[in-house]
């Protein structure tokens, strides 16, 4: 089969496009043909060596993390899906590899797909789904009134996690640039920073949770003061917990590592009386069947960006890299 593979870790490294041996597939996992992958910065990063320290692949292997597909062969010990069905799925640490024309896949890790969704849209929501559940839902237990900063609005994760608050009956609020504005308040974010034009501290206070994803050192700084106590951040980006490395099943040299790293944001979250919790987000198939019943009912609607051919899925990292896609990118691989 073709694959787009990671030769060696480097930045900046264009993924290589190779004929790969066919995966094979264990008692408990089930074969795929992938008809679309979604892409995602977090690609990047692995093929970056970013995340290396604590998700060491061993060089050569295929890149990618989202797919939607149709099952071509089931495990003998698989009892959740069948040869034809239609799936989608954030496939798990160790077991990535979706930007190829097949994958084997835990069933876990697995769901139907969204009946009323395209393959495109299907593979477009897995990651960035996953990720605004464990925030808002898992971590944060976000409830009906209560107020929600999630920054980023126009963004993969935020397109999602402005949608599912809404449905869980929060106040949002978002930043985005000007061009970008309508597009939030389509999704319902019910109020709207241009980060571009003031700056959000300023202008919000007293919210209940803070979905993170800005690098800088400043934006995290700044969120913290809009918290009311007992609030809670929710950071995708960083700096990461030793709770995380714990939960990652990190030894306890990368938890004393760890603790070091946040250990001003946690004073920082301390000293307001707030939560500070860092979120790596994992494969999950029955919180992906619950965002299926989401998408099924309208509640949530996917958005993308633009569609590559499988040939250009460089060029599609290269577009996420910009950080000026509106929603998600993903690439078409069964043409």
């Amino acid at each position: 089969m073709k694959a787009f593979i990671v030769k060696n870790y480097e930045k900046k490294e264009k993924l290589h496009l190779k004929n790969v041996p066919d995966p094979t597939i264990k008692e408990n996992e089930v074969l795929v043909q992938i008809h679309s992958a979604g892409v995602n910065l977090l690609d990047s990063l692995i093929r970056n060596g970013e995340f290396k320290l604590f998700l060491p692949y061993k060089t050569p292997f295929v890149d990618g993390h989202d797919m939607a597909g149709i099952v071509t062969k089931v495990g003998t010990m698989v009892s959740k899906f069948k040869v034809g069905d239609e799936v989608y799925s954030r496939v798990g640490d160790f077991r990535i590899g979706t930007f190829a024309e097949y994958i084997a896949v835990s069933e876990n890790d697995l769901a139907l797909k969204p009946q009323n969704s395209s393959m495109e849209e299907a593979s477009s929501i897995p990651l960035i789904g996953l990720t605004a559940w464990q925030a808002l839902v898992e971590i944060a237990k976000l409830k009906k009134g209560q107020k929600v900063f999630i920054q980023a609005g126009s963004g993969g994760v935020g397109t999602f996690a402005i949608q599912l608050a809404k449905h869980l009956g929060a106040f949002v609020a978002t930043t985005t640039s000007t061009a970008n504005i309508e597009l939030v308040k389509s999704l319902g974010a019910d109020l709207v920073n241009d980060y571009k034009k003031e700056n959000f501290a300023t202008i919000l206070k007293d919210y209940d949770v803070v979905l993170h994803s800005n690098r800088e050192a400043k934006v995290l700084e700044d969120s913290f003061t809009i918290l009311k106590p007992s609030g809670t951040l929710v950071s995708l980006t960083g700096p990461p917990t030793a709770e995380f490395a714990k939960e990652a099943g990190l030894g306890w040299h990368f938890q004393m590592l760890m603790r070091l790293l946040s250990m001003s944001a946690r004073g920082k979250a301390k000293k307001r009386n707030v939560n500070f919790k860092f979120l790596f987000m994992r494969a999950n198939g029955n919180q992906l069947s619950e965002i299926t019943k989401l998408i099924e009912a309208g509640i949530i609607k996917p958005v993308i960006d633009k569609v590559f051919p499988f040939e250009q899925t460089n060029e599609a990292l290269a577009y996420i890299e910009t950080g000026r896609a509106k929603g998600k990118v993903v690439v078409k691989i069964k043409k």
